[in-house]
């Protein structure tokens, strides 16, 4: 535009001019520049002046969100920045890297600007997107006097970024020596540690900055301080081949063999390094270990050999290096410089007198590995050097294997060439063919099979060259040579599957066509193989139909169904391939095996379910949908499994909203029972999926449907504890005209449920409603089981919404809910009760208290609460006049009758006799209670009482 033209021109009259012709001074470029930006840009105060008095946006942002002032500060006019600022420009706006205007002028040098913004700020310390303040930058930059500046602002010298790096960091990494000498004498910390561990001599070290490197160490910073990976500054510092920064290390005292936390020492990176070679003479000539070992074993020789340095490798080896040092797993620098392709390095340790036979990991040679990874080079290299081409490794494979599993067809030509045996079986029986095969190698495969390599070889497993390319090959270029070359698709492997069955599991519909072309599939099922079946008592194999429709291989499927017309064959537990893909939801099989005719309602062998089961159970609605749609009867959708189960119980079940409201759609019998007089309802209460229940109930189920025990929907959601069930329920109940007390088998009500398994919100619920407030149902109530189950919680409940009385209520052997807390040892919930005056010498029907009951179980806590603080009557006896003493006696609990005792002072009670005529000292004696008979006999139990024996 033509205003952007007459600002580059600084031309102010021009710019005048087209303001006055209406010209627009916020106008935007594509990234969403105004003229403002430009004129900032080239420090025009006039041309700012006159566009902001025109009304120009003064923090307008680019999309950088730059504003003019950013760009002001960073072309360092300071004019601009005045204007800029006397007009209101924001100091503290940011861009997208969080950067303000003062980061700016410190990145660039911009003091005098930098001193008009520091008046305006609160703070000089803000930090950007990466934690970095004005210092960073200054100091990074090496701008001295923005550093003395912004110091004498008050700038927090030990400021760190995201990453734990101090200004210092930054300026010792890039080597600004005054601006780290100002710090130091500033006070900055030069031992200081970033997030990693690197101080400022790690920062210095690793970018060569001697000067600061010298200025540190005369500062006596710890010339070794280990980084959080153990690295020293000298491990830095030969990792970059600063060999300047080396040789002062060492020269002052650095430690040349200290190794990291995986055990390398300098002279490790030096060897790996890019640019080591001086780094590498400094460290050998002040006495570094050439054959220093990490932690797995490596010695700088393989370090060399994996980045494949050369003339490193040739220098290690001349200071003393041991050409065939094994690492961990046993392998030499010449298997490493093998396995990684670098072929000068292998001729170097070869003619050093490297061992070409070595074994390494897994008794390979380095020739394995060259193969392995098809450098056909140093193949070529290896074998020069001669040895038995056919020696096998651990696991019995040549080098032969091993090129033709790397799939290099010089490296495989090369062997083939020196006489390498083709048909050789390794330990598991297979030969190189079978390797190319797996490997879908189509040019070895044609080489070995040209050398004359046997097809139809089999491996421990059974398999054919054939099994492995019909499980790998998707295009099928090398099934279809094998084939030419007379494999036989029709060998099974030991469980008895051919190449079908494979191609199947894997989808390869190009081989299965293949197949097929040459030989009907249903011919190569049924013929092939019964002998091998015959032998082993092996159950029908699984049929290509179920692998493909098991994997969802839909278009293996297609291939399959045209030739294998028995579409109904069952795996040994009866599934069907049509099941198999309805429970994994492979929609598009389940299409195929439909349209091809595929039985539907078939049931299995274990539980009698149906494919409409399967797609239920685990909520494949699409599955469902075209299962129902094509199944015939109506009542399909109810069909039944071997339990009763139909295929909305199952979803229901499992929680699956869509399949349920679809199966209701097709018409699903809602009440639909199971052998267990179980409906989806109950199951719904159970699992507590509330989608699922509240379609049940929009559709009508009842909720007072009881089960074989008499339990209806609400028993199981209350004992479950779902509450948002529950509520659903109790909702249905009032619009279904149905009372929600409703009793099972043994009388217990939902709200016993609750309470026994202690649901507080679940009994907070049901006592909301009116019909719970009547003690109806076993008269073993909801009180008693709260405290039987020690449910604190829910006995505070029903005693503050049902009054105090209900403490002492009796179930049918008279026991109160204080003979059930002191029968199990509830102590929160016998206190619970007491305070609430339950009668705490109530008998049962046996003539048994609480105490009593406490004492013959020997529940300490419980005796310890009824003796000392509920004063319960010890002298009570029961049916057989025994009191609380000779219960606990009788049953051998001693610490429980060593509480009775305590309180005991009469001496009729000590000599009580129950309807045997024994006294408590009479049941002691006999149960061995030594210390109990010493305190009878010491409160005048008397030893001449005679029992009716």
């Amino acid at each position: 535009p033509s205003l952007l033209k007459a600002i580059f021109n600084v031309d102010p009259d021009e710019v005048r001019a087209l303001i006055f012709k209406k010209e627009d001074v916020n106008v935007q470029d594509n990234e969403k520049r105004t003229p403002l930006h430009a004129a900032a840009y080239l420090g025009d105060a006039e041309i700012i002046e006159l566009l902001i008095l025109s009304g120009a946006r003064v923090n307008a942002k680019d999309n950088k969100w730059l504003t003019p002032l950013h760009r002001a500060v960073a072309s360092c006019s300071e004019e601009a920045v005045q204007v800029l600022l006397k007009h209101s420009a924001d100091v503290n706006a940011r861009d997208k890297n969080w950067q303000t205007p003062l980061h700016v002028a410190a990145s660039n040098k911009a003091v005098r600007c930098a001193e008009a913004l520091v008046p305006l700020l609160s703070n000089v310390n803000v930090s950007d997107r990466a934690g970095r303040t004005a210092l960073h930058h200054a100091a990074f930059g090496g701008h001295l006097e923005m550093v003395k500046l912004l110091l004498s602002r008050g700038a927090n010298i030990n400021a760190f970024d995201k990453k734990d790096r101090r200004s210092i960091h930054w300026a010792a990494y890039m080597g600004h020596m005054e601006v780290v000498r100002l710090l130091v004498s500033h006070g900055a910390e030069v031992v200081c540690k970033d997030k990693k561990g690197y101080t400022p001599l790690h920062a210095a070290a690793s970018s060569g900055m001697i000067g600061v490197v010298k200025y540190l160490m005369d500062l006596g910073v710890e010339i070794n301080e280990p980084n959080a990976y153990g690295n020293t500054p000298l491990h830095v510092a030969c990792y970059n081949g600063q060999d300047v920064v080396v040789n002062e290390l060492i020269e002052s005292g650095a430690n040349v063999n200290q190794v990291n936390e995986k055990g390398f020492a300098p002279l490790h990176f030096t060897a790996a390094s890019r640019q080591g070679a001086l780094c590498l003479e400094l460290l050998v000539g002040n006495g570094a270990d050439v054959n220093i070992k990490s932690n797995d074993g490596k010695t700088p020789l393989h370090m060399a050999a994996i980045h494949g340095r050369f003339s490193r490798s040739q220098a290690v080896i001349q200071s003393g290096a041991e050409i065939d040092s094994e690492d961990k797993n046993g392998n030499s620098p010449l298997h490493i410089a093998a396995r990684y392709g670098h072929e000068l390095l292998i001729n170097t340790l070869i003619s050093n007198g490297a061992d070409v036979a070595k074994r390494g990991v897994h008794g390979m040679f380095p020739l394995h590995l060259a193969a392995l990874s098809g450098f056909s080079d140093c193949c070529r290299k290896l074998l020069s050097s001669g040895f038995d081409v056919d020696a096998p490794d651990d696991f019995g494979r040549t080098c032969l294997h091993a090129a033709a599993a790397g799939g290099n067809l010089d490296c495989l030509n090369l062997l083939l060439n020196t006489g390498a045996d083709f048909n050789r079986k390794d330990k598991f029986g297979r030969t190189p063919l079978h390797y190319a095969a797996a490997n879908c190698n189509y040019q070895c495969l044609f080489a070995l099979v040209g050398s004359g390599a046997s097809v139809n070889d089999t491996d421990m497993r059974g398999c054919s060259p054939l099994h492995y390319t019909a499980a790998s090959d998707t295009d099928a270029k090398c099934l279809e040579y094998l084939l030419r070359n007379d494999a036989n698709p029709g060998i099974r492997d030991k469980q008895g599957y051919n190449a079908v069955h494979y191609a199947s599991a894997y989808g390869h519909r190009l081989c299965l066509e293949l197949i097929a072309s040459e030989t009907p599939l249903d011919v190569l099922m049924e013929t092939s193989g019964t002998d091998i079946l015959n032998d082993t008592d092996n159950q029908t194999p699984i049929s290509p139909l179920h692998l493909a429709a098991y994997h969802g291989h839909h278009h293996a499927l297609e291939v399959l169904v045209q030739s294998l017309l028995d579409l109904d064959v069952r795996t040994a537990q009866g599934h069907t391939p049509l099941d198999l893909a309805a429970f994994k939801g492979h929609v598009e099989c389940v299409d195929v095996l439909i349209n091809q005719g595929a039985s539907i309602l078939l049931k299995d062998y274990t539980h009698k379910r149906t494919a409409i089961h399967a797609a239920a159970m685990n909520g494949h609605s699409e599955c469902l949908r075209l299962l129902i749609s094509n199944a015939g009867p109506p009542s399909a959708v109810d069909v039944h499994d071997g339990n009763g189960q139909t295929p909305l119980m199952l979803s229901v079940l499992n929680g699956h909203a869509e399949c349920v409201y679809f199966l209701i759609s097709k018409g699903a019998d809602v009440g639909a029972r199971d052998k267990w007089g179980r409906t989806a309802l109950h199951r719904g209460a159970v699992t507590g999926h509330e989608a699922c229940v509240e379609a049940l109930l929009q559709h009508g189920a009842s909720v007072c449907v009881r089960d074989s025990r008499g339990r209806t929907a609400m028993h199981l959601a209350a004992a479950c504890g779902h509450i948002g069930v529950l509520g659903s329920l109790l909702q249905a109940a009032h619009t279904q005209k149905r009372g929600p007390v409703i009793m099972d088998s043994c009388g217990y009500t939902p709200l016993h449920w609750a309470c026994y398994n202690g649901h507080d919100t679940c009994v907070e619920a049901l006592l909301e409603q009116e019909a719970f407030h009547r003690m109806e149902g076993n008269s073993f109530s909801p009180l008693h089981c709260a405290v039987i189950s020690d449910n604190e919680g829910s006995a505070e409940l029903l005693i503050d919404t049902l009054g105090p009385a209900i403490v002492n209520a009796t179930d049918s052997k008279s026991r109160t809910p204080l003979h059930a807390a002191a029968y199990t040892d509830h102590v929160e919930c016998l206190q619970l009760l007491l305070g609430h005056n339950a009668q705490v010498n109530a008998i049962d029907a046996l003539g048994k208290t609480p105490l009593m009951m406490a004492a013959e179980n020997g529940q300490t806590n419980a005796v310890e609460v009824l003796v000392s603080k509920a004063k319960a009557d010890l002298t009570l006896q029961d049916a057989n006049k025994n009191t609380a003493l000779h219960l606990a006696c009788s049953k051998g609990h001693e610490t429980s009758a060593l509480l009775i005792l305590e309180k005991v002072t009469d001496r009729n009670l000590i000599n009580a006799t129950n309807t045997a005529l024994q006294t408590p000292l009479h049941v002691a004696a006999r149960n061995g209670l030594a210390v109990v008979v010493q305190e009878l006999l010491g409160k005048g139990a008397s030893v001449l009482a005679v029992d009716e024996n």
